[in-house]
């Protein structure tokens, strides 16, 4: 037939179809006719050096973009490289079509090279596995994996490829690589709550005194930050957010309190005094939550989001509202518009302690952002950076403590994610490829990430495919020659002194980033932190690595701006 083609070429004509690209992976024989297909047809295709990384890569893009992330892996070892990347998505709700070869079908299960369960081992960590099993049904598979990645809580769908399925030939019909264009972004669709129980919330929260909002990273999936801004300036309710809920509302907005759970500013206290609680798109767990001490079990608490499942895992909910976040705030403010501002004008005591307690938190913290310490204090290290990024820079911030000490104390400013924390799975190693699948997202913004020392071994040799892409990215190395977070727990748990394998060898890493052909700065005085940033935002042609020799004191590492006194518990977790 005119139109018969491989099962590889047919994979990457409905990534086409899709408008699909940049994809990241590592190829093998399986996969091979894919590969010759997106040469041919021009498919944006990159080689990395990790399969974990290019799920990292693509989690990054979905999450700054919106639009499905692409990634691919061969058999065996290439395909279960792949699962941290893939719970990270899962976990985050980033939307993710991943391509994997399989053994040709002929001979599986018979000891063929790398062949392993994969299937047994991928499914937990996607939110669909779909195997093809005839190279007919490519196009059907391919719609049903971009359908299931971006609807509902979005999430990454693998689409298993057996040998012979990839090299195998069929002669499609015209038309057969259609795809729905909204279906190549999430939400793909959206539904709205219950209009009585919209009506019962609207009430709950105009009759309330000390209402408070939480929102979560379902906020910015759903692409709500500008409709919650307006509806907490509207009606005079202040918002806290989580570490992926970081830019809700901007930081500097007055009706933002920052941050709660684990690590806060003010927030925590609000919610135990706030008689309506509205939670938004948030799974309310561990460190939200504070080990599920916040809030308080017998507060009155809304809870919208568009996973029906997760109200009442944590918190039994006084009411749940069952949608898409923007559509439902949209809702929402619709009902309270009509006594808006009454209820904001009500509250402007409440908005003045709220006014006062920020501000003393500011005075606290101050000393924190301004310290002049050799090694380079965190505090200072942050506060240079919010300096110095654009305010529609996009901040990437890698697991362990570079998430929470940036959200702790980086300061959005404007509505929309520009904090990206990889805290799905709260793994290391996010830093690099996480800005790398930002950048690509967003090529016209400035992008900077925080990574510690340890993260970045893990990924180092991404560098090499941030060089070869040409992309001008800032990696941030929080230099402490240490697992920093390790180290700082096991001197809470334990004392001072008391480590174990938490140590690192402390590395020149800007003379590695040069000897591989980027950009190394290494900054050791908190006087030389705004210069270095300006040089590194100024290469436009390739990486850039700030090597940030900060605090080797383990009673200095974990995130804090006050000095609170840390009780341990028998069982706890406290940081």
């Amino acid at each position: 037939m005119t139109n018969e083609m491989t099962g590889g070429e047919a994979i990457a004509r409905m990534i086409l179809a899709a408008g699909g690209g940049p994809m990241f992976g590592m190829g093998g024989f399986q996969l091979l006719p894919f590969y010759d297909a997106a040469r041919r047809l021009g498919l944006d295709h990159h080689l990395i050096n990790d399969e974990r990384c290019a799920v990292f890569l693509a989690d990054a893009y979905a999450k700054v973009s919106g639009r499905v992330g692409l990634a691919d892996a061969t058999l065996g070892p290439g395909a279960t490289n792949l699962v941290t990347g893939l719970v990270e998505a899962l976990n985050s709700g980033s939307p993710l079509v991943v391509i994997v070869g399989a053994a040709n079908r002929d001979h599986a299960g018979k000891n063929m090279t790398q062949e392993t369960d994969q299937a047994a081992i991928l499914a937990p960590a996607t939110k669909a596995y779909l195997k093809v099993e005839t190279v007919a049904r490519i196009p059907e598979m391919m719609r049903r994996a971009y359908e299931i990645a971006t609807t509902g809580r979005p999430g990454p769908v693998v689409v298993d490829v057996p040998e012979d399925v990839a090299h195998g030939t069929f002669g499609f019909e015209d038309g057969a690589f259609g795809l729905d264009p909204a279906f190549a972004q999430a939400p793909a669709l959206r539904c709205r709550p219950e209009a009585d129980s919209l009506a019962e919330a609207a009430l709950l929260l105009e009759n309330a005194a000390r209402p408070i909002i939480l929102a979560g990273g379902g906020v910015h999936i759903s692409g709500a930050a500008d409709v919650l801004t307006h509806v907490a300036q509207e009606n005079g309710i202040p918002v806290a957010h989580t570490l992926t809920g970081k830019g809700a509302i901007p930081c500097t907005d007055a009706m933002s309190v920052g941050l709660f759970g684990r690590y806060d500013r003010i927030a925590n206290g609000l919610i135990a005094e706030s008689d309506a609680i509205l939670v938004i798109g948030c799974k309310l767990g561990e460190i939200a939550t504070k080990r599920y001490t916040v809030p308080a079990a017998d507060r009155t608490l809304i809870h919208l989001d568009i996973v029906a499942e997760e109200m009442g895992r944590t918190f039994q909910p006084s009411l749940r509202l069952w949608g898409d976040a923007r559509a439902g705030l949209l809702d929402l403010h619709a009902a309270m518009a009509p006594n808006a501002a009454n209820a904001k004008a009500a509250r402007a005591d409440y908005h003045a302690e709220i006014a006062a307690r920020k501000a003393a938190w500011q005075v606290e913290a101050a000393p924190r952002y301004a310290s002049d310490e050799v090694p380079i204090a965190m505090g200072r290290l942050i506060g240079e950076l919010r300096a110095a990024l654009p305010d529609d820079g996009i901040f990437v911030a890698d697991g362990g403590f570079a998430a929470h000490w940036g959200g702790l104390l980086f300061d959005t400013r404007l509505p929309g994610r520009t904090f990206v924390p990889d805290r799905g799975f709260a793994s290391i190693g996010y830093g690099l490829p996480g800005a790398m699948g930002a950048k690509l997202a967003a090529p016209d913004r400035m992008v900077a990430a925080l990574t510690g020392d340890g993260g970045f071994n893990m990924t180092l040799g991404e560098l090499e495919t941030a060089i070869r892409m040409k992309l001008a990215v800032t990696i941030i190395v929080v230099n402490n020659a240490a697992s920093g977070y390790v180290k700082a727990l096991q001197h809470l748990m334990y004392g001072a002194g008391n480590y174990q394998s938490s140590d690192l060898a402390d590395t020149n890493y800007a003379a590695v980033a040069e000897a591989m052909g980027a950009k190394g700065i290494r900054v050791e005085d908190p006087a030389d932190l705004s210069a270095a940033f300006a040089a590194a935002f100024a290469h436009p042609t390739g990486p850039t690595v700030l090597d940030v020799v900060v605090t080797r004191d383990a009673a200095k590492m974990l995130p804090a701006a006050d000095s609170r006194a840390v009780t341990v518990k028998k069982g706890d977790r406290v940081a």
